[in-house]
């Protein structure tokens, strides 16, 4: 059990979190909206999908940076770098998560199965990215995107407006929360020629770069309840989830990132989780 729980702190398993409640939302909207069956075999599925896709992205993540997080104070103590988990078991276990995920797509539909090399793809290549483009906030951003648009085609074998709205919603939230979050290691990564908004931009631009881009997620919620002609307890959790948008900006400050953790953990999972209730919620009971 020691040995398994090593894995799930490797990967951050209470992480999936973020991701996982709009994937939740992709799927309940093929259901209500878009009026498809209900099988809770596909809903096992995409869940399965989630878990093993964020897997495998973290674990390749954890492997690949090993070098960079022994040298970091901050990473320095992660389970590759302290010697608990092996490179070999790291990869092994990468595969087998990318491996499970693909295998996954087979069972819900041909669609999903042609893009899982795709989506892994972009997952996995994330992990690079910071070494040659600041825009590795926006890969990481796309991936989890893909969380509410796979959920929905997992269902509906199609591509819809709704969906992709929700998508994006999560694609601006996403970058501008991990441009938060890459704030703490703006001097070590300018040290070791990483790349990163904050190391461009400098901590004060950057913050106000993520703001944008918080700001473009919460006029989406606004249009996406438009288009979805959504009704009042999706205007609720939007109301909650924009909110906790603005409030990660004022706790967060150029000169004292001691709270970016409460920023980036606790504020954004709380309002992943309380938007997508919500929002099912509406679906329901519209």
């Amino acid at each position: 059990m020691d040995k398994i729980a090593k894995y799930f702190t490797l990967v951050k398993f209470s992480h999936t979190i973020f991701a996982l409640p709009f994937a939740l939302i992709g799927f309940f909207l093929a259901v209500k909206f878009a009026n498809y069956s209900l099988s809770w075999q596909v809903f096992l599925l995409v869940v399965l999908c989630m878990v093993f896709a964020r897997n495998a992205a973290m674990g390749f993540n954890r492997l690949i940076d090993k070098d960079i997080d022994v040298l970091n104070p901050r990473t320095s103590t992660r389970e590759i770098p302290a010697g608990k988990i092996s490179s070999k078991s790291a990869l092994a276990f990468v595969i087998i998560n990318s491996v499970l995920f693909i295998i996954a797509t087979y069972f819900i539909n041909i669609l999903v199965f042609y893009l899982s090399p795709v989506a892994l793809l972009v997952v996995l290549g994330y992990s690079y990215t910071k070494r040659f483009t600041v825009l590795c906030h926006f890969v990481l951003g796309l991936g989890l995107a893909l969380a509410p648009i796979g959920a929905y085609l997992s269902v509906t074998g199609k591509f819809d407006l709704l969906p992709l709205l929700f998508s994006s919603i999560v694609f601006f939230w996403t970058s501008g929360f991990d441009i938060i979050y890459a704030l703490q290691d703006d001097e070590f990564d300018k040290d070791n020629l990483l790349n990163s908004i904050p190391v461009l931009a400098g901590k004060k631009y950057a913050l106000i770069i993520s703001f944008i881009l918080h700001l473009f997620s919460a006029i989406l919620i606004i249009v996406a309840g438009i288009y979805g002609n959504f009704e009042l307890w999706y205007w609720l959790g939007a109301v909650i989830f924009i909110m906790l948008l603005a409030y990660q900006h004022t706790i967060v400050k150029v000169d004292d990132l001691t709270k970016v953790n409460l920023a980036f953990f606790t504020t954004n999972g709380i309002a992943s989780v309380i938007f997508a209730f919500f929002t099912i919620l509406s679906l329901y009971l519209n």
